[in-house]
């Protein structure tokens, strides 16, 4: 990933942050028969691994080819997307002096490497299955749970499944927030963005025009 170092996050909290927030990631492998890329929801567990970053659990149907990939430890990147906006130049102080202005898009992002595994044990999926619903389910009036499914129902279910298990090793963070503007560009950058009902973005600029 290009990576101009106004841009790169090095605070692990703050990748940590995005990737629980946005846990719906992309997994792109590449082997022999080409490059895929994959949508599925990761639990990242920031307690464990050998590196410190983490290591990110996930399962995949077992009718999915993309685990036969993994079974010989296949390398693994993962993609955690986080919020994104297109920048008008209008926003800009410089467009009112200047004129030299163009429109650009902003965006967070992280990258996570590692030699993924695959992880055929009902305990694990279990835990996996138990770990991921409560972090989605925690903010709803009345949380669902898997123990609420019929236990018959739910090991029919188990079965259909295969766990990824990837211990991260390389971890990236890119927040391309308009580091690069003057700092009446950046706060024209937050209103536009507040203008347009996008306060997660909004926030991200301003709290970079705070910490510079």
């Amino acid at each position: 990933m290009y990576l101009p170092s106004a841009f790169a996050e090095d605070r692990l909290e703050v990748r940590h942050g995005l990737m629980r927030a946005h846990p719906l990631a992309t997994l792109i492998l590449a082997d022999a028969d080409g490059v895929t890329a994959d949508l599925i929801p990761f639990m990242l567990y920031d307690g464990e691994g050998a590196t410190g970053l983490g290591v990110l659990r996930a399962h995949v149907a077992r009718a999915n080819p993309l685990w036969r990939k993994l079974e010989s430890g296949a390398r693994c990147l993962v993609l955690f997307q986080g919020p994104e906006s297109y920048i008008s130049p209008t926003w800009y102080a410089t467009k009112r002096t200047t004129h030299k202005v163009v429109p650009t898009w902003n965006y967070a992002v992280v990258q996570a490497r590692g030699d993924g595994r695959v992880v055929d044990d009902a305990a694990w999926l279990r835990r996996q299955l138990d770990d991921l619903t409560a972090s989605q389910e925690g903010r709803m009036p009345g949380p669902w749970k898997p123990a609420d499914a019929p236990a018959d129902f739910l090991a029919a279910n188990m079965k259909a499944i295969v766990g990824i298990e990837i211990p991260i090793d390389s971890l990236v963070g890119k927040w391309k927030v308009s580091q690069n503007r003057l700092e009446a560009d950046r706060h024209g950058v937050v209103e536009g963005l507040q203008a347009q009902s996008n306060p997660e973005m909004a926030e991200l600029v301003a709290e970079r025009i705070v910490k510079e």
